[in-house]
């Protein structure tokens, strides 16, 4: 499942659209990495996008 736990992003979906205007149909999946991270003390692995690693939202345990 390509969503982050911290906030919540998710797969988009839309449309492929060719030169002579054909639809099909594609998804856009965010960049998830698998994360050991500090909650509340304790070491848990997290499923976290690429955005709020590099924000800062996460602090990564060694």
């Amino acid at each position: 499942m390509a969503k982050c736990d911290i906030c919540n992003k998710g797969v988009s979906f839309g449309n492929n659209v060719s030169h002579s205007n054909r639809k099909t149909a594609r998804a856009w999946k965010p960049n998830i990495q698998n994360v050991r991270a500090n909650v509340g003390g304790t070491h848990k692995t997290l499923h976290v996008c690429t955005r709020c690693l590099r924000s800062g939202k996460v602090q990564r345990t060694v």
